[in-house]
């Protein structure tokens, strides 16, 4: 994948440069992405996790294979030229399958890395940093780099017997809390140290001349470490460089290696120009983008009660919650506290739980309503300038349209032209 080379390449040059990752399978997110990567005429990476998508169908139902289509499909919708996407997997190893033995959860993760590099992804991050049922607490760096190494032989034939040869890249290394976001509230973060950083490499550089590897050294691009960055359900740690000040130096000895840093969401503008700087270049964003898309549709919400008579409401936020209550899978293990405290969690954490439950066909009905509701007249300015004050500015200013699914679009745009100016060396202002 000779633009993710490029850019670290870029990037040793000047390290202003860098790339953004959009994690997420709602296609309103998908969407305002591929408009966004359409107008700054840039790639876009987007990434799918062992979580979302896997042999199985994952919590989306959809195959890697059903990713790609579905992504290339919106792609072609929204006029991005398709050799501008570049597809990733994120957390690639037993994740999925913790709960069985090493030797049944790997081979699980054998087909899963299978499937995703037959499927066209060319960003293939490896973890396999995750206990199994019968391992010890917490794996050594040997047995995960070993996986690792297994995971990487197969990509590669895969790519071989599929595509004629191998331009895959590899992201290797795990980052701490687990992926998503803390589940727990934060008292303080530790910084991956150097050493850990260093033994992690070496552990892998082993592990892949044992495999007969070691010519795929220089398309390992990536290293996720914990720089410092997180977020939990109400407060957001962050970056603060001081502390990682020896760790990014570090990665300066590596001629084709940048860190990747996951959970960058809710970092300020500031922040995140500045873990680019710091080599950080690979910066993930998820629950962020989806964050933005429910204050939207809130927001639009609000509107709908002040212009119409209750009973010919969506009632998407009354939905939501009923859902959400009725189904309680994806947020009952992470929101704590009296009933008030898990109601506020539901509707607002910076976790996002909300992201799992839009594919719901009785939410999904609501929104339909909201939006079409909204569409059939035109929106009042001031109720505008109330609930998307941002969006307002553009609208009197002829930039955007005042239509809901043009102000969805542009309140997640304002995260993605964030993330963007930081991997540009620019001002998010537009």
């Amino acid at each position: 994948m000779k633009q993710l080379t490029a850019l670290v390449a870029n990037h040793k040059q000047d390290s202003r440069c860098g790339i953004f990752a959009v994690c997420s399978a709602h296609p309103l997110v998908l969407e305002a992405a591929m408009r966004h990567a359409r107008e700054a005429r840039s790639p876009l990476l987007i990434e799918a996790t062992s979580n979302q998508v896997d042999q199985h169908g994952g919590y989306t139902g959809m195959t890697p294979q059903d990713f790609r289509t579905f992504v290339e499909q919106l792609a072609d919708q929204h006029r991005l030229p398709r050799q501008h996407l570049i597809l990733g997997g994120d957390h690639l190893g037993p994740n999925r399958w913790q709960a069985l033995p090493a030797d049944e959860a790997m081979r699980n993760a054998d087909e899963l890395i299978r499937c995703y590099v037959a499927a066209g992804f060319k960003k293939i991050h490896l973890d396999c940093s995750m206990s199994c049922a019968d391992d010890p607490v917490p794996l050594t760096d040997v047995i995960v780099a070993m996986r690792a190494a297994r995971l990487a032989k197969i990509a590669e034939q895969t790519c071989v017997e599929k595509f004629g040869a191998s331009d895959l890249v590899y992201v290797i290394g795990t980052e701490v809390p687990v992926p998503g976001g803390a589940h727990e509230t934060l008292a303080q973060l530790a910084v991956t140290t150097p050493q850990a950083a260093k033994a992690t490499l070496e552990a892998h550089r082993h592990a892949f001349e044992l495999q007969g590897l070691s010519d795929l050294w220089p398309r390992i691009i990536g290293l996720v470490v914990q720089p410092g960055v997180e977020f939990d359900h109400t407060q957001v740690i962050d970056y603060q460089p001081e502390k990682s000040l020896s760790l990014s130096q570090m990665i300066e000895a590596f001629d084709t290696l940048v860190f990747e840093a996951h959970s960058t969401d809710y970092q300020t503008p500031e922040a995140l120009r500045q873990l680019v700087e710091h080599h950080f270049a690979i910066l993930k964003v998820g629950p962020a983008l989806t964050f933005a898309l429910r204050e939207a549709l809130f927001s639009l919400a609000a509107i709908e009660h002040e212009l119409r008579p209750a009973h010919q409401c969506s009632g998407l936020r009354e939905v939501l919650e009923s859902v959400m209550l009725e189904q309680p899978e994806y947020w009952k293990q992470h929101y704590h506290g009296n009933t008030h405290d898990r109601r506020l969690a539901r509707g607002y954490s910076f976790s996002d739980r909300v992201r799992y439950y839009w594919p719901d066909q009785e939410i999904d009905q609501a929104y339909s309503r909201l939006v079409t509701s909204l569409a059939a007249g035109s929106l009042p300015l001031p109720l505008i300038s109330q609930y998307l004050p941002l969006q307002y500015a553009k609208v009197r200013a002829g930039k955007i349209a005042a239509t809901p699914h043009e102000l969805i679009i542009d309140h997640i745009q304002d995260v993605l032209r964030q993330y963007h100016a930081a991997c540009h060396g620019a001002s998010a202002s537009h």
